[in-house]
């Protein structure tokens, strides 16, 4: 049987995939209190799917898959985010689509913060850490996209 090695342990592929699956879920259940939470907000149903698939694309390609981490431990890895992976990865990726997933994750992790799964403290310097790394952001993409400064 396959193993893999894992935060600084080994664990079968079964048991990796049996993971994904559950935090899957979890993260399924959080989206839809997510959906609810937008909703709320009075958005327009155009900008809640937009967040939706945003903040779902972060959760359970990036954070699931690249980082093995839990929504509430997602903060940290925005810059690896925004900055590398998305441009890179994502063919759909452009100035304009970087900014808008900047927004998505800032609404995410406001619901986060409001349902007490991370702090408003934290969610706080996520906020102004993006606002101060959006630049930085944009010049990777161009970087990354050959683009000439």
């Amino acid at each position: 049987m396959a193993t893999i090695e894992f935060k600084k342990k080994s664990i079968s592929l079964d048991s990796f995939e049996e993971n994904i699956n559950i935090q899957k879920s979890k993260n399924e259940k959080l989206i839809e209190e997510f959906s609810k939470w937008l909703e709320s907000k009075k958005l327009s149903k155009k900008t809640i799917e937009k967040h939706l698939y945003n903040s779902d694309f972060y959760i359970n390609e990036f954070l699931l898959y690249y980082e093995s981490q839990e929504p509430k431990d997602g903060m940290e890895y925005i810059d690896g985010f925004l900055g590398d992976f998305f441009i890179r990865k994502c063919m759909w990726s452009s100035k304009a689509t970087i900014k808008e997933n900047a927004t998505s994750l800032k609404k995410f992790y406001q619901f986060m913060s409001e349902i007490g799964k991370v702090s408003k403290e934290d969610y706080k310097e996520f906020v102004e850490g993006i606002s101060d790394s959006m630049e930085f952001y944009l010049d990777s993409y161009d970087m990354m996209m050959g683009v000439d400064f």
